[in-house]
């Protein structure tokens, strides 16, 4: 068996060891990249290696293998690279205004070092900081929108119940809101997706930067209809959620840029083709023109709008062909 063969091996026993459920051939396709054939070869060498793998058919009639016990534990794997997760996820809960997930970060990464021995803990501190000192090169820079002490761990627990949050939303004095939060969208804004009791038809994106004060509430309430997240979330390019604007969208690329557009997941829907002129073209469904402006303004006189025609309106006149970089 080849080290790297040796390396999965350990993490797949890890990972029947440490889910609760155990792991199935599915996942471990997902977790590993491999195929349905090579998943079940890992298996195979699990109940080979291992003297105590469990496996067994769950409700959703899928078969999970798990490692009972704690055998793994005295093999003490090397740590550096929890530790840097850790300290990273910390960094962004920070800068996101999350300041109770991040302390619980910090706290593990204390917890995880106070396990390893005097010599194990200073060698993985020391390969950790040698990663973690180049990260200010690679983490996303830019300006970041600040958001009010305590709302994101209140919107979090709210999100528990699910509870409805009362809020102070607006840079002007304004009566208090009661919200019903549905998830929370990421990005250069963060955005509260919630709905209005008033309104339990509709759901609205508050951005949390403008909720001043937020507080959990006792009554909970039940999670709009067939609502999923994701799906909510395609539906839009960015952040900006606009039913009038949900249409298909079709870019073409030239021919000089189409390689780097390709490296470009521009929508999770997206579908690129190669035309025969060697130009790329982009099609996906989604709203939220402004947001698709500003991305392509970088893209200079290197991309076309096709469609719709209220979008090939916004850029005409701004395709700039001096740019001397591109995304």
């Amino acid at each position: 068996m080849s080290f790297s063969k040796a390396q999965e091996l350990i993490r797949l026993a890890r990972l029947a060891q440490n889910r609760r459920r155990g792991i199935s051939l599915e996942e471990i396709c997902e977790e590993f990249d491999v195929s349905h054939r090579t998943a079940q070869r890992m298996t195979e060498a699990l109940e080979t290696t291992f003297n105590n793998v469990i496996s067994e058919d769950g409700d959703d009639r899928k078969r999970r293998w798990r490692i009972t016990g704690n055998i793994l534990d005295p093999l003490a794997t090397r740590q550096e690279t929890t530790l840097e997760a850790l300290e990273i996820a910390a960094r962004n809960a920070a800068e996101q205004g999350r300041t109770r997930h991040s302390q619980v970060l910090t706290d593990l990464q204390d917890e995880l070092l106070a396990r390893l021995t005097p010599k194990d803990a200073s060698r993985s501190e020391a390969d950790a900081d040698a990663v973690l000192a180049g990260m200010g090169r690679i983490m996303r820079p830019g300006p970041k929108v600040a958001l009010a002490s305590g709302v994101f761990e209140t919107v979090a627990e709210a999100l528990k119940g699910p509870f409805q949050i009362k809020v102070r939303y607006g840079r002007a004095e304004k009566c208090d809101r009661i919200l019903e939060p549905h998830g929370v969208l990421l990005g250069h804004r963060t955005y509260l997706v919630a709905r209005d009791p008033k309104r339990p038809e509709t759901i609205l994106n508050f951005r949390m930067d403008l909720i001043r004060e937020a507080e959990c509430q006792e009554t909970s309430f039940p999670m709009a209809e067939d609502f999923d997240l994701e799906t909510y979330a395609a539906r839009s390019f960015g952040i900006w959620q606009d039913p009038a604007q949900y249409r298909e969208n079709v870019w073409r690329f030239a021919p000089e840029v189409a390689d780097r557009a390709a490296e470009f997941i521009f929508h999770p829907d997206q579908s690129l083709t190669r035309e025969p002129d060697g130009s790329l073209s982009v099609r996906f469904t989604a709203g939220g023109w402004n947001e698709m402006v500003w991305h392509l303004y970088q893209w200079g006189d290197k991309v076309e709008v096709l469609a719709p025609d209220e979008m090939r309106e916004m850029v005409r006149g701004h395709q700039r062909d001096d740019f001397t970089g591109l995304p």
